[in-house]
């Protein structure tokens, strides 16, 4: 051991974030105290953010296979065939807790680490969608939050050149003390191309690409991302990475040149600790060990110790396993794009990790209890004490709203439902020239192009979504509704939805109410993903969002992807012409649980969130998707938070023209509810003949009803009997909707 190094105690083991029975089990391992290196190793391998611990026991339930299922869960990202001998390789991650102490740093290092993990599988990465979560925008900090984020966002996928199309902004009260920044991306592959991680071929070079190394994130991914934050959050601020997309780009097209070739057996992304987190995931999954010699790594500051190498989480930095022989071959590659490349080490066969420095062994660990038998908790899980009352709702309490046109007005003009054109316009939605819907609707399209930029008919539909007032009210369901508004948002464009990817955002597990909350959404991910055909096949959990003891609501944001077969036949989102018949999909029943208008009206977060009925969903997306193909629906919108008027408002308003509409809803259910009610498996749909639409709906066993027709420049939504409880112009409707953000950031709007 290094004079420099630190005694290894428990006291020490404890200040690595270990629990005093882990400790116990890595003596066990070693039959030693572990050096101060190992240390880091097991803190980093066995945090919850790389093992984790909390809910892989649970996350095994979750449906993963299918016959086009190329690649599931425990790769970098998931695969999915696509035909035309094409793949489409995805995953969406958290960045939260860096974002949170660094917005711009952290947000960026956010979309370069998800990038990382779609090209590390051979794919070029073609479209990044973000969710994310905010404070109250009347705090100063959450405005700043915002604005750092998403410069983060916007800076680094706009220099890499890989497009943002679509994604969801959220703000509540719950996220004042922990914001949540999650990052997806979609690449295309041959479908006989995917690479994996893993660490095969006894001999084989074990090389080092990209950035050199430095001090930036070390202990980001034990210390940072799996604990509470407290009064002593900003100094680590030290441990949030710093990324180069430039950089990035060159990592980028290196790599895809060298997987051109048959030099590479395996790679991984040097993410969440760095050097020690790639080397060993690899080697387990190989059932191999590897010796290495830190030495040899690229640095870009002098004096590191073994411990900072092994633990840093420098971004643009790869870890491959060539083919003994190739080494020269891939190195020339890297070196020809201006990056470091050098082989670190070799591929053993004896399942041991044992790295070298300065002339002495300072790691000799197996592998295997490390990385693939890293500690698997079974969490005490109990139902929170006043979640029945929380659910409890007398309407008979909760005074009517007197004024429908008012509180649209004021929805509209809210940062939840606003215009999120603020944040999209700093992002390059268009480069590599694939996207056919951005931002803005319910879902992202993006044309399939093959590597060589051949273009094919085929698009993908791409939506990210998830309720938290509905998954605060009742885990399960508030789950259920976000898997099933993610798969209908895609359906809306005319695309079958295929299969998700998710990210479990909730609070501190160790409390056993938060981990029921993460236990019900897994089932009911599950169940959802099961019901609907979709299976998981990537995800992310991110633990411990919680400040001073206050967590954030919990969050399991979903992600989705469908195939289009003809990327010209597709719905959008707002009306495209006037006198098209306008028609209700779905069912409307009398829900105000957990709905946005009983909170920004009545200041009340309460009531059973709507009930989801997934054969429904099914039967819905179904219609969805041949009546667009057929020609029937020219425009289709999910009718989700703030309720049919909410939805019917943005049909009118969000079109590159303004058009109104005249809507006639006769149902005898109390106004407020039926106007801002948020009954899930619902869509506005637009076209031109009503009467075969109705048929095709009835023939597919979806409730469906005329209820208006497009034109002019108003929205009327009357109550059947002659009145009218909106009768609204669209001028006015826009301006509030579309300076809902800029207003709060003081920023020039929109004006009318």
């Amino acid at each position: 051991m290094s004079a420099a190094e630190p005694s290894v105690d428990l006291a020490l083991a404890r200040a690595h974030g270990l629990a005093d029975d882990e400790w116990e089990r890595i003596l066990e391992i070693l039959g030693r105290t572990p050096s101060y290196s190992e240390l880091g190793i097991f803190s980093v391998m066995w945090s919850e953010h790389c093992s984790y611990k909390s809910s892989k026991l649970h996350l095994k339930q979750l449906p993963t296979r299918a016959e086009f299922v190329l690649e599931g869960p425990g790769e970098n990202a998931g695969a999915i065939a696509i035909g035309d001998g094409l793949a489409a390789v995805f995953k969406i991650e958290s960045h939260n807790h860096p974002s949170f102490v660094e917005p711009k740093q952290g947000a960026a290092t956010g979309v370069g680490g998800i990038l990382r993990d779609i090209f590390t599988m051979g794919a070029r990465p073609v479209a990044s969608l973000d969710s994310i979560r905010f404070g109250p925008l009347d705090d100063a900090r959450h405005r700043h939050l915002l604005a750092g984020v998403v410069e983060g966002i916007g800076s680094y996928g706009n220099c890499v050149g890989v497009a943002t199309v679509g994604g969801e902004t959220g703000f509540h009260e719950c996220y004042r003390g922990n914001i949540l920044v999650n990052a997806f991306n979609v690449g295309i592959v041959d479908a006989d191309r995917i690479f994996r991680a893993t660490a095969s071929g006894v001999g084989n070079p074990v090389i080092y690409a990209g950035s050199k190394t430095g001090r930036d994130g070390i202990h980001g991914a034990s210390l940072l991302a799996s604990a509470e934050f407290d009064e002593e959050s900003d100094a680590k601020r030290p441990t949030v990475q710093v990324g180069d997309p430039f950089t990035e780009k060159c990592l980028i097209e290196a790599c895809l040149e060298l997987m051109r070739t048959d030099s590479i057996v395996g790679i991984q992304d040097m993410g969440a600790a760095g050097l020690t987190c790639s080397s060993f995931e690899m080697a387990s999954r190989g059932g191999t060990g590897i010796e290495m010699n830190l030495d040899r790594v690229p640095r870009r500051a002098a004096g590191m110790t073994p411990y900072e190498l092994l633990l840093s989480e420098s971004q643009e930095r790869m870890l491959l396993v060539a083919r003994d022989g190739e080494e020269e071959r891939v190195c020339e590659v890297f070196h020809r794009w201006g990056l470091d490349a050098m082989v670190v080490g070799r591929v053993t066969a004896d399942g041991r990790m044992r790295i070298h420095s300065d002339g002495e062994e300072v790691v000799d660990i197996p592998v295997d209890p490390v990385a693939a038998s890293s500690p698997e908790l079974d969490r005490p899980a109990r139902e929170p004490a006043e979640l029945r009352e929380r659910q409890k709702l007398d309407p008979t309490s909760v005074a009517p709203e007197e004024d429908p046109e008012a509180a649209l007005e004021a929805l509209l003009d809210t940062p939840e439902l606003g215009s999120k054109a603020w944040i999209w316009r700093q992002y390059d939605q268009l480069v590599q020239g694939n996207t056919v819907l951005g931002p803005g609707g319910d879902a992202a399209l993006v044309r399939v192009k093959r590597e060589d930029g051949t273009p094919t008919r085929k698009a993908l539909a791409l939506s990210v979504d998830c309720n938290p007032r509905f998954c605060f009210l009742d885990p399960r369901t508030g789950t259920l509704a976000a898997v099933a508004e993610a798969a209908r948002n895609v359906a809306c464009t005319g695309a079958r939805p295929m299969a998700l990817t998710n990210c479990l955002n909730f609070g501190n597990p160790e409390k056993p109410e938060i981990m029921w909350q993460l236990r019900e959404a897994i089932r009911a991910l599950g169940e959802a993903a099961e019901a609907l055909g979709t299976p998981v096949v990537s995800g992310n959990v991110s633990l411990y969002n919680e400040t001073l003891g206050v967590p954030i609501h919990p969050t399991p944001t979903v992600a989705m992807v469908g195939l289009l077969d003809d990327w010209e036949r597709h719905a959008v989102s707002h009306f495209t012409a006037p006198d098209l018949a306008v028609v209700l999909l779905g069912e409307t029943r009398e829900e105000l649980g957990g709905s946005l208008w009983l909170a920004r009206r009545r200041g009340l977060e309460q009531g059973a969130p709507p009930a989801v009925d997934l054969p429904a969903e099914l039967r819905l997306q179904r219609l969805l998707a041949r009546g667009v193909a057929e020609g029937l629906i020219t425009s289709a919108h999910d009718v989700s938070e703030g309720g049919l008027a909410v939805a019917l408002a943005e049909c009118c308003i969000t079109g590159p023209e303004r058009l109104g509409a005249e809507i006639e809803l006769a149902d005898r259910l109390r106004p407020d509810a039926l106007l801002f009610g948020e009954s899930t498996g619902r869509v506005v749909a637009a076209g031109a003949d009503a009467a075969a639409l109705l048929a095709a709906a009835e023939a597919g066993g979806v409730p469906a009803r005329a209820i208006g027709r497009t034109g002019g420049d108003r929205l009327r939504i009357g109550d059947g009997r002659g009145d009218a409880w909106i009768d609204a112009g669209l001028a006015r409707l826009h301006r509030l909707w579309s300076n809902a953000l800029p207003r709060r950031l003081a920023e020039p709007g929109e004006g009318a």
